[in-house]
Protein backbone atom coordinates (compact mmCIF):
# COMPACT_ATOMS: atom_id res chain seq x y z
CA UNK A 1 0.00 0.00 0.00
CA UNK A 2 0.92 3.29 -0.21
CA UNK A 3 1.91 6.08 1.60
CA UNK A 4 -0.27 7.52 4.27
CA UNK A 5 -0.65 11.38 6.08
CA UNK A 6 -1.18 11.33 9.46
CA UNK A 7 -3.97 14.23 9.92
CA UNK A 8 -5.42 15.72 12.86
CA UNK A 9 -9.25 16.34 14.38
CA UNK A 10 -9.41 19.05 16.81
CA UNK A 11 -12.27 19.46 19.19
CA UNK A 12 -13.76 21.51 22.06
CA UNK A 13 -13.35 25.09 23.01
CA UNK A 14 -13.19 27.92 26.00
CA UNK A 15 -16.84 27.77 25.83
CA UNK A 16 -17.10 24.22 25.22
CA UNK A 17 -14.76 22.43 27.28
CA UNK A 18 -14.28 18.42 27.10
CA UNK A 19 -15.29 17.61 30.30
CA UNK A 20 -13.98 13.40 31.55
CA UNK A 21 -16.13 11.14 33.99
CA UNK A 22 -13.40 11.42 36.03
CA UNK A 23 -13.50 15.16 36.62
CA UNK A 24 -10.78 16.29 34.25
CA UNK A 25 -11.48 18.84 32.00
CA UNK A 26 -9.66 19.90 28.93
CA UNK A 27 -10.40 22.86 26.63
CA UNK A 28 -9.26 21.37 23.65
CA UNK A 29 -8.13 17.95 22.69
CA UNK A 30 -6.40 16.79 19.39
CA UNK A 31 -7.06 13.02 17.81
CA UNK A 32 -4.41 12.22 15.05
CA UNK A 33 -6.03 9.90 12.64
CA UNK A 34 -5.49 8.02 9.52
CA UNK A 35 -8.21 6.81 6.67
CA UNK A 36 -8.17 4.12 4.53
CA UNK A 37 -10.50 3.99 0.82
CA UNK A 38 -13.00 6.67 -0.16
CA UNK A 39 -16.39 7.60 2.17
CA UNK A 40 -19.61 6.96 0.02
CA UNK A 41 -21.82 9.67 -0.96
CA UNK A 42 -24.60 8.57 1.88
CA UNK A 43 -21.88 8.24 4.35
CA UNK A 44 -22.84 4.44 4.77
CA UNK A 45 -19.13 2.34 4.15
CA UNK A 46 -17.27 3.78 7.23
CA UNK A 47 -15.36 1.39 9.44
CA UNK A 48 -14.07 2.60 12.68
CA UNK A 49 -10.95 0.56 14.10
CA UNK A 50 -9.54 0.39 17.38
CA UNK A 51 -5.64 -0.08 18.13
CA UNK A 52 -4.31 -2.11 21.18
CA UNK A 53 -2.46 -1.02 24.01
CA UNK A 54 0.99 -0.05 22.83
CA UNK A 55 -0.35 0.24 18.97
CA UNK A 56 -1.00 3.40 17.11
CA UNK A 57 -3.52 4.98 14.47
CA UNK A 58 -1.13 4.21 11.74
CA UNK A 59 -2.91 0.71 11.22
CA UNK A 60 -1.59 0.24 7.31
CA UNK A 61 0.32 1.88 4.44
CA UNK A 62 3.54 3.44 4.67
CA UNK A 63 4.25 6.30 7.27
CA UNK A 64 7.66 7.48 7.69
CA UNK A 65 7.02 10.38 9.70
CA UNK A 66 4.35 12.32 11.79
CA UNK A 67 4.39 15.91 12.22
CA UNK A 68 5.12 16.94 15.80
CA UNK A 69 6.92 13.69 16.95
CA UNK A 70 10.35 13.98 18.09
CA UNK A 71 12.02 11.00 18.17
CA UNK A 72 9.62 8.70 19.18
CA UNK A 73 8.14 7.76 15.38
CA UNK A 74 10.91 4.98 15.33
CA UNK A 75 11.47 2.72 12.20
CA UNK A 76 9.98 -0.09 13.54
CA UNK A 77 6.81 1.95 13.74
CA UNK A 78 6.52 3.34 9.57
CA UNK A 79 4.70 -0.10 8.38
CA UNK A 80 0.88 0.01 9.30
CA UNK A 81 0.29 -2.99 11.94
CA UNK A 82 -2.45 -4.40 10.15
CA UNK A 83 -1.53 -3.41 6.17
CA UNK A 84 -2.06 -7.65 5.46
CA UNK A 85 -5.75 -6.81 6.63
CA UNK A 86 -6.81 -3.31 5.57
CA UNK A 87 -6.59 -2.78 1.25
CA UNK A 88 -7.91 -3.48 -2.08
CA UNK A 89 -9.46 -7.48 -1.83
CA UNK A 90 -8.25 -8.12 1.86
CA UNK A 91 -10.38 -8.24 5.39
CA UNK A 92 -10.98 -4.60 5.42
CA UNK A 93 -11.31 -4.17 1.39
CA UNK A 94 -10.38 -0.50 0.46
CA UNK A 95 -12.83 -0.69 -2.18
CA UNK A 96 -15.83 -1.49 -0.65
CA UNK A 97 -15.18 0.95 2.51
CA UNK A 98 -14.25 3.81 4.31
CA UNK A 99 -11.61 2.78 7.41
CA UNK A 100 -10.63 5.27 10.19
CA UNK A 101 -8.39 4.72 13.04
CA UNK A 102 -7.33 7.46 15.62
CA UNK A 103 -4.72 7.69 18.54
CA UNK A 104 -6.09 7.19 21.82
CA UNK A 105 -6.55 10.76 23.67
CA UNK A 106 -3.38 10.12 26.43
CA UNK A 107 -1.47 8.92 23.83
CA UNK A 108 1.91 9.55 22.19
CA UNK A 109 1.49 9.48 18.52
CA UNK A 110 0.04 12.90 18.07
CA UNK A 111 -3.18 12.90 20.10
CA UNK A 112 -3.56 14.91 23.24
CA UNK A 113 -1.18 13.08 26.05
CA UNK A 114 1.04 13.79 28.72
CA UNK A 115 3.97 14.85 26.40
CA UNK A 116 2.16 17.51 24.41
CA UNK A 117 1.64 20.99 25.27
CA UNK A 118 -0.86 22.64 27.95
CA UNK A 119 -1.57 25.71 26.28
CA UNK A 120 -1.96 27.24 29.68
CA UNK A 121 1.69 26.81 30.66
CA UNK A 122 3.08 26.06 27.22
CA UNK A 123 4.49 23.32 29.02
CA UNK A 124 3.99 19.30 28.35
CA UNK A 125 0.71 18.14 30.63
CA UNK A 126 3.07 15.67 32.33
CA UNK A 127 1.49 14.60 35.63
CA UNK A 128 -1.66 16.81 34.99
CA UNK A 129 -2.79 15.21 32.13
CA UNK A 130 -6.01 13.70 33.36
CA UNK A 131 -7.69 10.09 34.01
CA UNK A 132 -9.15 8.67 30.94
CA UNK A 133 -11.77 6.31 30.64
CA UNK A 134 -12.86 3.52 27.92
CA UNK A 135 -16.08 5.51 27.82
CA UNK A 136 -14.13 9.18 27.67
CA UNK A 137 -12.21 7.36 24.15
CA UNK A 138 -15.44 6.85 22.40
CA UNK A 139 -17.28 9.89 22.96
CA UNK A 140 -14.42 11.88 21.86
CA UNK A 141 -14.13 9.65 18.80
CA UNK A 142 -17.64 9.71 18.12
CA UNK A 143 -16.93 13.35 17.74
CA UNK A 144 -14.65 12.60 14.69
CA UNK A 145 -17.00 10.81 13.27
CA UNK A 146 -19.63 13.76 13.42
CA UNK A 147 -17.28 15.74 11.74
CA UNK A 148 -17.53 13.08 8.96
CA UNK A 149 -20.67 13.05 8.79
CA UNK A 150 -20.78 9.41 9.08
CA UNK A 151 -23.98 8.25 10.72
CA UNK A 152 -23.86 4.92 11.32
CA UNK A 153 -20.77 2.61 11.18
CA UNK A 154 -20.79 -0.81 8.83
CA UNK A 155 -18.35 -2.08 11.91
CA UNK A 156 -16.34 -0.85 15.06
CA UNK A 157 -13.44 -3.28 15.15
CA UNK A 158 -10.53 -4.03 18.01
CA UNK A 159 -8.01 -6.40 18.58
CA UNK A 160 -7.16 -6.42 22.17
CA UNK A 161 -7.36 -3.10 24.31
CA UNK A 162 -8.97 -2.23 21.33
CA UNK A 163 -11.65 -4.57 21.77
CA UNK A 164 -12.82 -3.11 25.19
CA UNK A 165 -13.18 0.19 23.11
CA UNK A 166 -14.94 -1.92 20.30
CA UNK A 167 -17.82 -2.97 23.20
CA UNK A 168 -17.40 0.64 24.86
CA UNK A 169 -18.51 2.59 21.25
CA UNK A 170 -20.87 -0.16 20.42
CA UNK A 171 -22.81 -0.02 23.40
CA UNK A 172 -23.18 4.13 24.44
CA UNK A 173 -23.87 4.27 20.57
CA UNK A 174 -25.78 1.27 19.58
CA UNK A 175 -27.66 2.53 16.97
CA UNK A 176 -24.30 3.90 14.70
CA UNK A 177 -23.23 0.36 14.77
CA UNK A 178 -24.15 -2.59 12.54
CA UNK A 179 -21.28 -4.81 13.07
CA UNK A 180 -18.97 -5.62 15.71
CA UNK A 181 -15.68 -7.29 16.06
CA UNK A 182 -13.89 -7.77 19.00
CA UNK A 183 -10.49 -9.84 18.42
CA UNK A 184 -8.99 -11.37 21.79
CA UNK A 185 -10.62 -8.89 23.72
CA UNK A 186 -13.34 -9.17 26.47
CA UNK A 187 -16.30 -8.01 28.66
CA UNK A 188 -14.79 -6.93 31.95
CA UNK A 189 -10.96 -6.79 33.21
CA UNK A 190 -9.87 -9.52 35.63
CA UNK A 191 -8.27 -9.61 38.53
CA UNK A 192 -5.52 -11.33 36.80
CA UNK A 193 -4.54 -8.70 34.38
CA UNK A 194 -5.24 -5.90 37.08
CA UNK A 195 -2.40 -7.42 39.15
CA UNK A 196 -0.34 -7.67 35.68
CA UNK A 197 -1.15 -3.83 34.81
CA UNK A 198 -0.62 -3.04 38.53
CA UNK A 199 2.76 -4.18 38.59
CA UNK A 200 3.33 -2.16 35.56
CA UNK A 201 1.92 0.77 37.13
CA UNK A 202 4.66 0.15 39.85
CA UNK A 203 7.93 -0.40 37.97
CA UNK A 204 7.49 2.96 36.43
CA UNK A 205 5.89 5.12 39.38
CA UNK A 206 9.37 3.94 41.04
CA UNK A 207 12.29 4.71 38.78
CA UNK A 208 13.52 7.25 40.25
CA UNK A 209 13.30 9.66 36.89
CA UNK A 210 9.78 9.23 37.06
CA UNK A 211 9.62 12.17 39.09
CA UNK A 212 5.70 11.73 39.82
CA UNK A 213 5.28 12.09 35.77
CA UNK A 214 6.92 15.56 35.54
CA UNK A 215 10.10 14.05 33.93
CA UNK A 216 10.04 15.64 30.15
CA UNK A 217 12.70 18.15 31.10
CA UNK A 218 15.17 15.71 32.70
CA UNK A 219 16.07 11.92 32.17
CA UNK A 220 12.83 9.73 31.81
CA UNK A 221 11.80 6.69 33.49
CA UNK A 222 13.55 4.55 30.95
CA UNK A 223 13.95 1.36 33.31
CA UNK A 224 10.91 1.59 34.44
CA UNK A 225 8.98 1.92 31.32
CA UNK A 226 11.41 -1.06 30.05
CA UNK A 227 10.36 -3.50 32.92
CA UNK A 228 7.12 -2.83 32.61
CA UNK A 229 7.01 -3.97 28.79
CA UNK A 230 9.28 -6.85 29.74
CA UNK A 231 6.12 -7.56 32.30
CA UNK A 232 3.31 -7.55 29.75
CA UNK A 233 5.36 -9.29 26.55
CA UNK A 234 5.55 -12.39 28.13
CA UNK A 235 1.62 -12.17 28.20
CA UNK A 236 1.44 -11.01 24.69
CA UNK A 237 3.89 -13.74 22.74
CA UNK A 238 3.15 -17.64 23.83
CA UNK A 239 5.77 -18.83 25.73
CA UNK A 240 6.98 -21.35 22.84
CA UNK A 241 7.17 -18.57 20.38
CA UNK A 242 9.40 -16.69 23.07
CA UNK A 243 12.13 -19.91 23.40
CA UNK A 244 11.79 -20.02 19.62
CA UNK A 245 12.77 -16.24 18.95
CA UNK A 246 15.44 -16.33 22.24
CA UNK A 247 17.53 -18.96 20.30
CA UNK A 248 18.14 -16.24 17.65
CA UNK A 249 19.50 -13.74 20.32
CA UNK A 250 23.07 -13.68 21.51
CA UNK A 251 23.75 -13.08 25.37
CA UNK A 252 25.68 -9.25 24.81
CA UNK A 253 28.59 -8.66 27.17
CA UNK A 254 27.49 -5.27 28.42
CA UNK A 255 24.04 -6.88 29.51
CA UNK A 256 24.61 -6.56 33.39
CA UNK A 257 22.16 -4.95 36.31
CA UNK A 258 23.87 -4.18 39.13
CA UNK A 259 25.21 -7.29 40.05
CA UNK A 260 23.61 -9.41 37.72
CA UNK A 261 24.84 -10.50 34.25
CA UNK A 262 22.40 -11.70 32.16
CA UNK A 263 23.11 -15.90 31.96
CA UNK A 264 20.82 -16.98 29.15
CA UNK A 265 19.66 -15.86 25.65
CA UNK A 266 16.07 -15.50 27.02
CA UNK A 267 17.20 -13.15 29.50
CA UNK A 268 18.53 -10.79 26.72
CA UNK A 269 15.82 -11.24 24.69
CA UNK A 270 13.62 -9.91 26.93
CA UNK A 271 16.21 -7.18 27.95
CA UNK A 272 15.85 -6.75 24.39
CA UNK A 273 11.93 -6.11 23.82
CA UNK A 274 12.14 -3.47 26.67
CA UNK A 275 15.19 -1.47 25.86
CA UNK A 276 13.36 -1.48 22.46
CA UNK A 277 10.21 -0.51 23.77
CA UNK A 278 11.39 2.43 25.44
CA UNK A 279 12.52 4.33 22.01
CA UNK A 280 9.27 4.80 20.48
CA UNK A 281 6.31 4.99 24.02
CA UNK A 282 5.87 7.61 26.83
CA UNK A 283 5.77 6.17 30.00
CA UNK A 284 2.99 8.40 30.77
CA UNK A 285 0.87 7.12 27.94
CA UNK A 286 1.42 3.81 29.19
CA UNK A 287 0.27 4.32 32.60
CA UNK A 288 -2.93 6.45 30.81
CA UNK A 289 -4.05 3.54 28.49
CA UNK A 290 -3.17 0.18 31.37
CA UNK A 291 -5.28 2.12 34.24
CA UNK A 292 -8.01 2.38 31.54
CA UNK A 293 -7.92 -1.21 30.81
CA UNK A 294 -7.33 -2.01 34.41
CA UNK A 295 -10.84 -0.17 35.09
CA UNK A 296 -12.80 -1.81 32.48
CA UNK A 297 -16.07 -2.94 33.39
CA UNK A 298 -18.99 -3.31 30.19
CA UNK A 299 -21.67 -2.19 32.04
CA UNK A 300 -19.64 0.35 33.90
CA UNK A 301 -18.66 2.13 30.46
CA UNK A 302 -22.14 2.13 29.28
CA UNK A 303 -23.50 3.45 32.22
CA UNK A 304 -25.27 0.28 32.65
CA UNK A 305 -27.42 -1.47 35.79
CA UNK A 306 -25.85 -5.37 34.81
CA UNK A 307 -24.71 -6.64 31.37
CA UNK A 308 -28.20 -7.75 31.05
CA UNK A 309 -29.40 -4.26 30.52
CA UNK A 310 -26.47 -3.52 28.16
CA UNK A 311 -26.74 -5.72 25.97
CA UNK A 312 -29.93 -5.27 25.30
CA UNK A 313 -29.69 -1.94 23.95
CA UNK A 314 -27.54 -3.98 21.44
CA UNK A 315 -30.67 -6.49 20.61
CA UNK A 316 -33.08 -3.59 19.81
CA UNK A 317 -30.37 -1.98 17.14
CA UNK A 318 -29.69 -5.24 15.28
CA UNK A 319 -26.33 -5.66 15.98
CA UNK A 320 -24.75 -8.88 14.94
CA UNK A 321 -21.17 -9.57 16.64
CA UNK A 322 -17.86 -11.64 15.77
CA UNK A 323 -15.89 -12.56 18.55
CA UNK A 324 -12.43 -14.11 18.31
CA UNK A 325 -10.53 -16.26 20.94
CA UNK A 326 -7.23 -17.52 20.28
CA UNK A 327 -6.89 -20.66 22.28
CA UNK A 328 -3.02 -19.47 23.07
CA UNK A 329 -3.76 -16.42 24.44
CA UNK A 330 -2.33 -15.34 28.04
CA UNK A 331 -3.41 -11.76 28.24
CA UNK A 332 -7.20 -12.28 27.17
CA UNK A 333 -7.49 -15.38 28.32
CA UNK A 334 -10.38 -17.50 25.82
CA UNK A 335 -12.59 -17.89 29.14
CA UNK A 336 -13.04 -13.73 28.63
CA UNK A 337 -14.09 -14.20 25.37
CA UNK A 338 -16.82 -16.95 26.45
CA UNK A 339 -17.36 -14.71 29.10
CA UNK A 340 -18.88 -11.96 26.90
CA UNK A 341 -20.42 -14.06 24.70
CA UNK A 342 -22.50 -15.79 27.52
CA UNK A 343 -23.87 -12.16 27.78
CA UNK A 344 -24.87 -11.74 24.08
CA UNK A 345 -26.57 -14.80 23.64
CA UNK A 346 -28.52 -14.58 27.10
CA UNK A 347 -29.61 -11.01 25.49
CA UNK A 348 -30.08 -13.03 22.05
CA UNK A 349 -27.85 -11.25 20.27
CA UNK A 350 -26.77 -12.72 16.84
CA UNK A 351 -23.21 -13.99 18.07
CA UNK A 352 -20.85 -15.76 16.10
CA UNK A 353 -18.16 -17.43 18.43
CA UNK A 354 -14.95 -18.49 16.62
CA UNK A 355 -11.63 -19.91 18.36
CA UNK A 356 -8.32 -19.56 16.23
CA UNK A 357 -5.48 -22.21 17.07
CA UNK A 358 -2.28 -20.79 16.93
CA UNK A 359 1.31 -21.21 18.92
CA UNK A 360 1.68 -17.27 18.74
CA UNK A 361 -0.40 -16.52 21.40
CA UNK A 362 -2.02 -12.95 22.23
CA UNK A 363 0.09 -11.19 19.05
CA UNK A 364 -1.67 -13.80 16.39
CA UNK A 365 -3.65 -11.07 15.19
CA UNK A 366 -0.85 -9.37 14.46
CA UNK A 367 0.70 -12.23 12.85
CA UNK A 368 -1.66 -14.67 11.03
CA UNK A 369 -3.91 -12.49 9.14
CA UNK A 370 -5.52 -15.50 6.79
CA UNK A 371 -6.74 -17.01 10.07
CA UNK A 372 -8.95 -13.68 10.70
CA UNK A 373 -9.90 -12.81 7.45
CA UNK A 374 -12.94 -15.12 6.43
CA UNK A 375 -14.71 -14.50 8.89
CA UNK A 376 -14.70 -10.83 8.51
CA UNK A 377 -15.14 -10.34 5.36
CA UNK A 378 -18.00 -12.55 5.25
CA UNK A 379 -19.29 -11.07 8.24
CA UNK A 380 -18.66 -7.29 6.56
CA UNK A 381 -20.32 -8.37 3.35
CA UNK A 382 -23.12 -9.58 5.36
CA UNK A 383 -23.58 -5.84 5.81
Amino acid sequence: MSNVTTRFFHTGSATDPIRLRDGGEMEEVTLAYETWGELNEDRSNAILLFHALSGSHHAAGFNPDIEAINGIWQPELHEGWWSDMIGPGLALDTNRYFIICANYLGGCYGSSGPASLDPETGKPWGSRFPHVTAADQVEIQARLLDDFGIGKLVAVIGPSVGGLLALAFATRFPHRVANVVSIASGYKTTVLNRLVLFEQILAIENDPNFNGGDYYEGAPPLYGLALARMISHKTFVHLDAIERRARQDVVQPDDVLAWYRVRDQFQSYMLHQGKKFVKRFDANTYLRINDMWSRFDGAQEGDAGSPEDLFARVKDAGQKWLVFSIDSDFCFYPEEQTELVTHLEKAKVDVMHITVHSDKGHDSFLLEPNLYTPHIAWVLGRA
